[in-house]
């Protein structure tokens, strides 16, 4: 008998994807909750304390509830809320973030599955602060637009509802304080956070994260292949990696870059763009929100915690 895995939100949006990932195997046995329990504290506390691993896809005051109800000392949790992604004694589900969080999350007994919008610009922006090309001290700016699955059933049906009537971009966060900022600001490792402006399409789902670097602002001005040579000797450290550095280009566009292209996968693309002469760069990753951005990543998570 495999491993036995308990989704603990499994009707939500991430926990449909990650069951839909991991329906197929054979090394695993998912734990069910019957539908009329599901908000039976008594029903899930038995299940939650019966797993191995244990994965919470709910808001972030009901996973706070659940690790609660979890004393099993053997139940290890992933958790895809925001309720513990900056916590201390919780391990950021980020394999790629650095040469050792593989390990890490391997070992760990809690994980919590980082956000969508902050794993593009941690791993632009970390290598590059980790070798001091950027200081820690810079200010950047973040754009990024994400499908609507990224805000739930509800804005799932709001937009599938309203047709060909839905804006095609639609900014928000306008306060500039969106609740991915903290995970952001201290897996970068700025001393500050970010200005972060996120923005919705109108598609399901897939994700461009963006990060603008006015490079002659520093004292000294690294080149943009700079750049991209410590990120790609970073991520060559990593290994297992579903992060790719694509070859820097020369010109004003590259065809076929789109938010959707990597939809359906756990695969991250990173690109290096930039004009010398300009001082300037713009640094994009490329992945599909559902996926590498949440249900792609707590599998990978979980693949690492079993064979750790």
């Amino acid at each position: 008998m495999g491993a036995k895995i308990f989704i603990d939100g499994e009707a939500g949006t991430t926990g449909l994807q990650i069951r839909e990932r991991l329906g197929a195997r054979t090394d695993l046995e998912l734990l069910q909750i019957d539908p009329d329990r599901r908000k039976d504290l008594s029903a899930r506390a038995e299940l939650l304390n019966d797993a191995d691993v244990a994965i919470l896809c709910l808001p972030d005051e009901a996973a706070k509830q659940s690790v609660v109800l979890i004393t099993s000392k053997t139940t290890r949790v992933i958790d895809a809320s925001t309720a513990f992604r900056t916590a201390p004694g919780w391990v950021y589900g980020f394999p790629e973030m650095d040469v050792d969080q593989g390990n890490k999350i391997a070992q760990a007994s809690r994980v919590a599955n980082p956000g969508c919008y902050p794993q593009g610009p941690i791993i632009l922006l970390a290598p590059l602060i980790k070798v001091g090309l950027i200081p820690k001290s810079m200010s950047v700016t973040v754009n990024a637009i994400s499908g609507y699955s990224g805000g739930g059933r509800q804005m799932i049906e709001a937009y599938e509802a309203k047709g060909q009537q839905t804006l095609p971009y639609f900014p928000y966060g306008l306060d500039f304080n969106h609740k991915h900022m903290p995970e952001m600001a201290l897996h970068t490792g700025f001393d500050h956070a970010p200005l972060f402006q996120p923005a919705v399409g109108n598609y399901r789902q897939g994700m461009l994260t963006m990060v603008p670097l006015q490079l002659g602002q520093l004292d000294k001005v690294p080149s943009v292949k700079d750049l991209h040579g410590a990120i790609g000797a970073h991520l060559a450290n990593i290994e297992n990696s579903f992060v790719e550095l694509m070859p820097m280009i020369e010109g004003n566009k590259l065809d076929g870059l789109s938010p959707e292209m990597l939809n359906d996968t756990n695969q991250m693309q990173l690109h290096v763009f930039g004009n010398d002469q300009r001082q300037q760069a713009l640094l994009v990753a490329v992945y599909d929100n559902l996926g590498k951005g949440a249900s792609g990543a707590a599998v990978q998570n979980l693949d690492l915690m079993l064979k750790g």
